[in-house]
């Protein structure tokens, strides 16, 4: 589920936070990049039961309908559609989803069910969903279909639910898009056959991912001041004390990459580094870091310091 450059983002934030510490400690860092990093899967797991209660709540508005004194007919004999959906179905009874949630305590919608109902409201609002409750028996790939665009166009997109995550764990704003493309993506395939080895994703893509995360983080903070006297001299009116603190851990993070990470070609650490000032820094930064790190490297180059291996890495 984690993309090398999310992984990035993760450790600049961490490296801010070191940084910003009255009592800097590597060990607690290295703790805290990987709960920050953890905390991913939480907002996955959050999602998937979200959709779950939305099922149930769906049915438990069906049977108060019922029971009124004065129900229409509607509301007497109600469509079961939507609360007989064979996805939802699946992800309810699914004992791995329902015993990780209770493990990891994240049993949010119980506590804030106020939000289970804004989103279910908004779901009643869309005429595709009433136009699916007409269908009498839908097939497996209709309700695929369906939840898929439960997610896409009601749940994703709903400002006070991304208030909500936002007030919960500040982290998650980050994490948000990566995990949305994540649910999309699994729901789209999700089957009976399947569900197993698809419905709850491995954070890292593999062991390297998870070390790189690791070694990128020890690198630039056991080096940092090695990496700071690369960039000195190299910023033409621009005073060290100048520079915004982002720019800086994002050019130690890129020199990082240049001296230290000998498999990742130059030209990716530089795109991936200009992405990531373009959303945390500012208008300028991703400007003023091309133009430093390019000029690196080829000092680098130079002076034989750039230690790559293998076709096209430079």
């Amino acid at each position: 589920m984690l993309t090398r450059r999310h992984i990035r983002v993760k450790v600049l934030q961490s490296i801010y936070a070191f940084n910003q510490s009255e009592h800097p400690d590597l060990d607690k860092q290295e703790k805290f990049l990987f709960y920050s990093i953890g905390q991913m899967l939480d907002l996955y797991l959050l999602m998937l039961q979200l959709m779950v209660e939305m099922r149930n709540h769906a049915e438990n508005y069906l049977l108060v309908s019922q029971k009124k004194h004065l129900a229409t007919a509607e509301e007497k004999n109600p469509s079961k559609t939507f609360i007989e959906n064979k996805v939802l179905r699946l992800l309810e009874s699914n004992t791995t989803l329902s015993e990780t949630i209770k493990k990891k305590k994240l049993n949010y919608w119980a506590e804030d069910v106020e939000y289970v109902a804004i989103l279910f409201n908004s779901l009643c609002e869309q005429d595709w969903y009433r136009d699916y409750l007409a269908i009498e028996k839908t097939s497996y790939q209709e309700d695929q279909s369906f939840v898929v665009r439960v997610f896409k166009e009601v749940i994703a997109p709903n400002e006070k639910f991304y208030d909500y995550l936002e007030d919960r764990r500040l982290t998650w704003v980050d994490d948000f898009p990566i995990v949305n493309t994540a649910m999309v993506k699994m729901l789209g395939k999700l089957s009976e056959k399947n569900v197993a080895t698809v419905l709850i994703p491995e954070l890292y893509k593999d062991i390297d991912d998870r070390e790189f995360a690791l070694q990128l983080l020890r690198k630039v903070l056991l080096n940092d001041e090695k990496l700071s006297s690369e960039i000195e001299g190299k910023t033409p009116n621009w005073d060290k004390e100048r520079i915004a603190e982002i720019d800086m851990i994002i050019l130690k993070m890129g020199i990082a990459e240049f001296l230290y990470f000998p498999s990742i070609p130059v030209r990716a650490s530089i795109n991936e580094y200009l992405e990531i000032s373009k959303e945390y820094s500012t208008p300028k930064s991703s400007i003023f870091i091309n133009g430093i790190l390019d000029k690196l490297v080829k000092d680098f180059e130079t002076s034989k310091k750039l230690n790559k291996i293998g076709r096209g890495l430079r």
